[in-house]
């Protein structure tokens, strides 16, 4: 199997702990990714839960765990459902009065075709929708 990744680097007008607070406080989750039970500790499984998608026989519930946190600085959580078995690692870095935040999703198989379906969708998801609702979530919530 080819593992394929997603790949995403933004900059950030806030700085580092608003946008690490925003990846690791359950309820700031929620609001511009998906409701969760997210606990940021190495080893809590979870989930996130979204609409189902009964043509690639996904019921909307997505399992996670936290592999890594390195924290103010990287989050590595596993994402499975629908077929998936993939990562997703958040990782900051402080650039000027803000933050770079990198984003990988990795572990896609593009032969498979639930899969490449996923790869095309969470691409441009991440890219445009999740981030645009992350910046309008840290422009909304002042920092702490």
């Amino acid at each position: 199997m080819n593992e394929h990744a997603i790949e995403v680097d933004e900059f950030l007008p806030h700085p580092p702990a608003q946008v690490w607070r925003a990846l690791t406080d359950r309820d700031l989750l929620a609001r511009w990714l998906m409701p969760n039970d997210f606990e940021p500790a190495v080893g809590h499984r979870f989930t996130f839960t979204t609409r189902p998608i009964p043509n690639i026989d996904f019921d909307g519930t997505i399992d996670c765990e936290v592999l890594e946190i390195d924290e103010g600085r990287l989050l590595r959580i596993s994402w499975g459902g629908g077929g998936l078995d993939t990562t997703v690692t958040w990782r900051l870095a402080a650039e000027g009065t803000g933050t770079r935040l990198f984003i990988e999703h990795r572990g896609f198989d593009l032969d498979d075709p639930a899969q490449q379906f996923a790869f095309k969708g969470m691409d441009s998801g991440w890219r445009t929708g999740v981030l645009r609702a992350l910046q309008d979530l840290l422009a909304d919530e002042p920092a702490k």
